[in-house]
């Protein structure tokens, strides 16, 4: 009786592993064991016929997803993932916004969440290079400056060269970031070079970043490295984000806020 209950939960279970695989890109055993709250034998076994079937790809000690780092969904549906923490982490981001300010917003949708919330601050400046962000403050609200360049489609930002050129000549106080990827080694990740430069950039020139990702970030690794770790002075994430990761990232002296 119990083995016929395992193989009916079997494809429920397989479903389950392949979202943590793909979301996270690497999964070890034991997080799946954990995950699943099933023994290290049955996730063994799962792997191995999950790689027969070509969904994913086992390695000494888990599995990695078999998509591309540089696969990136539409813009309309990365606002649909997660949109209540999202929301969340946008509200707990306002209240670091200081009255003078200049601010950098950054491409992501979380980020054009907190831009929706910036609406009632005409005592601020707002740099980005989001036309998403910049359409939202047009009618009210903050004094925009837009950094210009080549328009990347899928985020609907500018990015290269041109827009380099402004914001190398800019003074930022806080820079709110948006990011695809986000682990410990490989800090922050995403799918274009480009992009991921403009981010370094922006990082660079800022008195202080603040990431906003949630949860599902962590674990991530994209193409392209977009910022360390260290580069990090604030991160604005949800209560879901995995408890190990937030503890090891406030010994890197970033400051949580769970939103």
């Amino acid at each position: 009786m119990a083995g016929s209950a395992g193989r009916e939960l079997a494809p429920q279970r397989w479903d389950r592993l392949r979202q943590i695989v793909r979301a996270r890109r690497v999964a070890r055993v034991a997080e799946l064991c954990r995950k699943l709250r099933a023994s290290p034998a049955t996730i063994r076994r799962d792997l191995e016929a999950l790689e027969k079937l070509g969904q994913i790809r086992r390695v000494h000690g888990g599995a990695v997803s078999v998509e591309s780092a540089l696969e990136e969904p539409l813009f309309d549906d990365k606002t649909s993932i997660a949109a209540r923490e999202k929301h969340r982490i946008a509200l707990a981001a306002l209240e670091l916004v200081g009255q003078g300010e200049t601010v950098f917003l950054d491409g992501g949708s979380t980020v054009l969440e907190f831009a929706r919330l910036l609406r009632e601050r005409g005592d601020v400046t707002v740099v980005t290079n989001s036309l998403r962000a910049v359409i939202e403050l047009a009618a009210s609200g903050p004094r925009v400056i837009l950094a210009g360049g080549e328009l990347r489609r899928l985020s609907q930002t500018a990015v290269g060269p041109l827009t380099g050129a402004l914001l190398e000549s800019l003074h930022i106080d806080r820079a709110f970031m948006g990011t695809m990827g986000l682990t410990l080694a490989e800090g922050l990740t995403t799918t274009d070079p480009a992009e991921a430069h403009t981010k370094r950039l922006v990082m660079g020139r800022s008195r202080e970043v603040v990431l906003l990702a949630d949860g599902g970030k962590v674990g991530k690794v994209l193409f392209a490295s977009a910022g360390r770790i260290e580069d990090i002075h604030v991160l604005v994430t949800d209560r879901g984000a995995e408890a190990a990761f937030v503890r090891e990232i406030r010994k890197r002296g970033v400051r949580v806020i769970a939103a």
